[in-house]
C-alpha cells in the first residue's frame, strides 16, 4: 500500500521477509519483545526483555543495607527493588521474608513481561540486564522454599529458571548468592586512635620508665 500525491510517493518503511512462511505479516507490538534476526526465527520465539530502571539501580547503588526498604517503598513496582531486598533478607538468613519478597519481584517481572507478549516457559535472558531481576527473584524465591521445605514448590521455580535461560542458575550461584553479599559490621572504636597519653605534634614522647631491677626497700 502507497500514499501517492502530486509527484510524490511514500512507501511504507516496514519491509517483509523474503521467506513467506517464517514470521508475522508485521512487526509484533511491544518494545519488550526483541526479535531476533535469524532467518529461521518464528513470531514466538523473540526474546523478552524487562524495562531498564536507571532510577532503581542508581537508588540502590547509593544505597546501604538498612536503606534497601526504602527503595523499595520509593519504587513498590521495581521488580529489580524486590529482588534485590530479596537477596538481602536471603544473605540475614529471614527465608520467610526471602520468599516473599521474592514472590512481589516475580510476580511483578512475570506482569510486565506478559503484558508485552511473553508466555511462560519462553526464554528471558540473562544477557539483557533488566531481566536479571527475574531471575534473580525466581532463584532467590527457589533458596527460601528450599531452607522452608516447600520441596514442590523449589523445583517449580527451577524449572521456571532453567526455561527462561538455562545459564543464569550458574550466573548467579557465582554473582548474588549471600556470599556475594555478606553484610560489612563496622566496630565501634575499631578506627579510633588510642587514648591513655597525651602527644603533641612535635614533642617526643616520654620514654619508659626502667624499672631498678633490686626493687624498692
Amino acid at each position: 500500500m502507497t500514499a501517492e500525491g502530486p509527484g510524490l510517493m511514500v512507501r511504507p518503511l516496514v519491509r517483509r521477509r523474503t521467506t513467506p512462511s517464517v514470521g508475522p505479516s508485521g512487526p509484533r507490538k511491544g518494545p519488550a519483545i526483541r526479535l531476533s534476526v535469524t532467518a529461521n526465527e518464528s513470531a514466538h520465539e523473540g526474546e523478552a526483555s524487562l524495562a531498564d530502571e536507571p532510577e532503581v539501580r542508581q537508588a540502590l547503588a547509593e544505597a546501604d543495607r538498612a536503606s534497601v526498604a526504602s527503595v523499595v517503598a520509593a519504587h513498590p513496582s521495581s521488580p529489580l527493588a524486590w529482588a534485590e531486598l530479596a537477596d538481602l533478607a536471603d544473605s540475614e538468613g529471614h527465608s520467610i521474608e526471602a520468599y516473599a519478597f521474592a514472590a512481589v519481584a516475580v510476580d511483578l517481572a512475570r506482569e510486565q513481561l506478559a503484558g508485552s507478549g511473553w508466555q511462560a516457559g519462553e526464554a528471558v535472558p540473562w544477557s539483557d540486564e533488566p531481566n536479571r531481576a527475574y531471575l534473580r527473584a525466581l532463584d532467590a524465591q527457589r533458596r527460601a522454599a528450599n531452607v522452608l521445605g516447600l520441596d514442590d514448590q523449589a523445583a517449580r521455580l527451577a524449572d521456571e529458571l532453567a526455561s527462561a535461560d538455562a545459564e543464569a542458575p550458574a550466573r548467579i550461584a557465582s554473582e548474588f548468592t549471600p556470599t556475594q553479599l555478606m553484610p560489612i559490621v563496622a566496630s565501634a572504636g575499631l578506627f579510633e586512635p588510642a587514648t591513655g597519653f597525651d602527644a603533641h605534634p612535635g614533642e617526643p614522647l616520654a620514654e619508659p620508665t626502667a624499672v631498678d631491677a633490686a626493687g624498692e626497700d
